[in-house]
């Protein structure tokens, strides 16, 4: 059954104003970066500039169940469509519901098992992890100086069986096998084109990737495209053979999503300034009002002073019960109901009580409605990673504009429930 109009993240009326497709590893994820730096960047900006009127496209080599194992162990933040398996699975939202269209597509001259019988005949070929054969994609190993000469006759063979595939090599190790239709450039032609049939094709494109199997994504004539500035050998050398004069396509000097970021600003696509930049949040001002924006720089502040990474000064103090109803309420996980005062003059003895721990916080899936002309409801997952795991609350605030506070916003209302499977914790405030 093919996923309907709002499965297909029709949450806004007219066209994104901006769709991210980006590759995860080595490219929105590094790897090599503990704290995560440059992946909370891009999440602080995308969530407080982006999420109400743009899409995040996540486009993985990953299955799903290695899409998921990663989504555990990184902040990613929670993507409207997932297209997964090098291009082969695409899925929208957060209940993940197939594109049965694109399957019955791929379906076309494609037969697995003989892929699997004929490559089972060359022994320099090492499969993959069960999880990572797929419907649509058999993978494997290969060693690099092998690779050349067995792609191409193992591409002639399996056409002399009547198949059509393609054989993506990446990553100097990964070499897949799916049918000529798939890949990560034909799954973002196709969903392109369904935006553009609806009406709905984005203002801006933007493909991010570090790897071979994401030369793909440059090759769309609408599209910008970014290469991360740790970007793989056999992108570097696809780039250089088929579009170094392409000026819709850069080479970042920032690594993974820090690239990504600077891609938005080299194009022109909109805001890249992540608050987590902004030293002084204070000055860190939208020219229109959003909640979301309002509700990243509550939370940024949350977090540096439990770091200890702004001044501990009576006046932030004042600053948060200013921002906050004198009658507001919040309504813990456990079900206490606290006034919003009280937790404060709590939470000023946290101060830097996570100074040199690991201590992040950041949230997704925030969305805002207008309840009132002066009032928004606005709901979201608050993440928190510390030295003991990680724990998200489902939280719905109530705010209202008010031109005399320090911030323009007043908190009335804070309802936090916690998302299934985490536990209650203590000292929870915000």
């Amino acid at each position: 059954m093919s996923p309907s109009k709002s499965e297909k993240m029709d949450r806004f009326a007219g066209p994104a104003r901006l769709m991210i497709v980006s590759d995860l590893d080595h490219t929105m994820v590094d790897h090599h970066d503990p704290e995560n730096l440059s992946l909370l960047r891009f999440n602080a900006l995308w969530e407080s500039n982006y999420r109400h009127d743009s899409l995040l496209v996540f486009s993985t080599g990953r299955s799903p169940t290695l899409y998921k194992e990663l989504w555990k162990e990184k902040p990613l933040l929670t993507p409207d469509i997932t297209i997964m398996s090098v291009g082969t699975e695409i899925t929208y939202g957060e209940r993940m519901v197939s594109d049965s269209g694109w399957e019955k597509f791929l379906d076309e001259k494609w037969n697995r098992d003989i892929v699997v019988e004929e490559s089972s005949k060359f022994p320099q070929l090492s499969l993959q992890s069960e999880t990572e054969q797929r419907p649509h994609k058999v993978s494997f190993y290969v060693q690099k100086e092998k690779a050349e000469v067995l792609m191409k006759s193992l591409k002639e063979i399996l056409t002399n069986r009547g198949l059509d595939v393609k054989i993506i090599y990446s990553g100097g190790i990964d070499l897949d096998i799916l049918p000529q239709g798939g890949g990560k450039g034909q799954a973002l032609a196709y969903l392109l084109k369904k935006f553009k049939e609806d009406g709905k094709l984005p203002l801006n494109t933007l493909a991010c990737g570090d790897s071979g199997n994401d030369a793909e994504l440059f090759s769309i004539p609408e599209v910008h495209g970014v290469m991360v500035n740790n970007a793989q050998e056999e992108l570097l050398k696809w780039h250089a053979e088929n579009a170094k004069d392409n000026p819709k396509i850069i080479h970042a000097s920032g690594k993974c999503a820090s690239g990504i970021i600077e891609a938005i600003g080299h194009f022109g696509l909109g805001p890249n300034i992540s608050p987590r930049d902004v030293e002084n949040l204070s000055t860190c001002k939208l020219d229109n009002f959003n909640p979301g924006h309002e509700l990243v720089l509550f939370y940024l502040l949350y977090e540096r002073w439990h770091r200890e990474e702004v001044e501990q000064s009576a006046t932030t103090i004042e600053i948060m019960k200013k921002i906050t109803s004198h009658n507001g309420v919040l309504i813990h996980p456990s079900g206490v109901e606290r006034p919003l005062h009280e937790c404060i003059d709590a939470f000023s003895a946290c101060y830097g009580d996570k100074k040199g721990r690991q201590f992040r916080v950041w949230l997704d899936r925030v969305s805002s409605t207008q309840i009132h002309p002066d009032a928004w409801l606005v709901k979201f997952d608050k993440w928190e990673k510390s030295d003991e795991g990680r724990r998200c609350c489902l939280t719905t605030v109530v705010l209202k504009t008010k031109a005399d506070t320090p911030e323009g916003l007043m908190l009335v209302h804070v309802h936090q429930t916690w998302m299934d499977g985490f536990a209650a914790k203590k000292n929870w405030f915000f």
